[in-house]
């Protein structure tokens, strides 16, 4: 069948839907990326990005996946054989223990199962014990695009303070930016990273990095190799609403409708949305009986669930029949999750009836696939939308 009725629901924890008008923002003619229009863009964006990541420090924004603001972070602030801590959150915590590896790093991870977030007790365990300070820098991410699992950041910031260790707080909020309340300067993190293909609505190629002064500090004495990452040449060109090089100009149209429609909303309003978005979620969950990853109720996600298949199934096999089926696309298990779980992504520019339809799609599908689940899932997701 070559033609699909309807829309295809992308439910997946990102890319995430793109709205009309971030579409029709990015649909705009190229400008020259040295004139005045240009700088006007540029400022709109930079200082917008600051009031997403709750800091009046810089923000920097590479033209990048989130992959790239990750590496900017470390070559950034770190020297070779400089030492990092850092947790085995899920996937993406792996992933970025890896690329540190690669620059060079040594890093210590804190082993996890992958259904916890980062703990604050171990963490001021293990620098209370570096008493010479051998630790440069401490990696967290803050939302596990993985396991649907978030951690407490401000708990992490003190657990560093109680240890009196001076090593930087590097935190990914990749999928939790503009979903979940983040506070980079209160929560005293030195850098943020960041993608906007998540909360911030856009397609992939924009990486953010969020930037305190104990992190610029770092940055004049960390001798890792950058050049098209290097923070210097950004901050000095940004200064003027500019680039070094050559930015993505069509994607920073988009940023500024994208920042414009979340202060139409409010981002208070749009952390209670996805709260609200993502207990449904869960109450649809609890009734079809699937147990979710996250062990903790407090680390529940609200930017995406995380949900086993019973043994002897596999979630691959159940998504591809939805995806066949209902023309709806859901989350992998990835790493030590696949095939043993699914992801139903429920963040970025989404609302209660397009919940409605993607509860809906998973019910049918649990039904078809054979899977032994609770009756009621949608009906409960509907009653608490009602209710809250």
């Amino acid at each position: 069948m070559t033609y699909r009725p309807g829309r295809h629901f992308l439910q997946i924890p990102g890319p995430t839907n793109v709205p009309d008008r971030v579409l029709r923002a990015i649909d705009h003619a190229t400008i020259d990326h040295r004139s005045g229009d240009f700088a006007e863009l540029g400022r709109a964006c930079l200082d917008g990005m600051k009031s997403i990541f709750q800091t009046l420090g810089p923000v920097v924004i590479f033209p990048s996946s989130g992959t790239g603001a990750w590496e900017a972070a470390l070559v950034n602030t770190l020297s070779a054989g400089d030492k990092v801590l850092a947790f085995e959150t899920g996937h993406f915590a792996t992933l970025w223990v890896k690329m540190a590896r690669n620059l060079g790093l040594i890093v210590d991870v804190i082993p996890g199962d992958w259904r916890h977030g980062a703990d604050p007790a171990r963490l001021e365990e293990r620098l209370t014990a570096d008493a010479s300070h051998e630790i440069n820098a401490v990696m967290v991410v803050h939302n596990e695009t993985s396991t649907g699992t978030t951690s407490d950041i401000p708990a992490v910031r003190r657990a560093i303070d109680a240890s009196r260790h001076p090593a930087l707080l590097l935190v990914d909020t990749i999928s939790s930016l503009a979903c979940i309340d983040y506070r980079h300067q209160e929560w005293g993190v030195d850098v943020t990273v960041g993608g906007s293909q998540k909360g911030l609505m856009l397609p992939p190629g924009l990486g953010f990095n969020a930037i305190g002064a104990k992190a610029i500090e770092a940055s004049k004495k960390s001798n890792l190799p950058k050049s098209f990452f290097q923070w210097a040449d950004m901050l000095e060109a940004n200064a003027k609403g500019f680039f070094p090089y050559t930015p993505s100009t069509n994607l920073l149209y988009g940023l500024r409708e994208a920042l414009q429609m979340l202060e139409e909303e409010g981002l208070p309003n749009v952390f209670r949305r996805h709260t609200r978005l993502a207990e449904a979620t869960r109450r649809a969950a609890r009734a079809w009986g699937l147990e979710m990853v996250p062990l903790v109720c407090a680390e529940y996600s609200n930017s995406l669930t995380a949900l086993f298949v019973p043994a002897g199934f596999n979630e691959a096999a159940l998504r591809a029949l939805i995806l066949e089926r209902f023309n709806m696309s859901l989350g992998a298990g990835l790493g030590k999750l696949a095939g043993r779980a699914f992801r139903i992504g429920h963040l970025g520019d989404f609302s209660e009836l397009m919940l409605a339809g993607t509860l809906a799609g998973v019910e049918m599908g649990l039904e078809l696939a054979g899977i032994p689940h609770g009756k009621g899932g949608v009906d409960a997701a509907l009653q608490y939308l009602v209710e809250a």
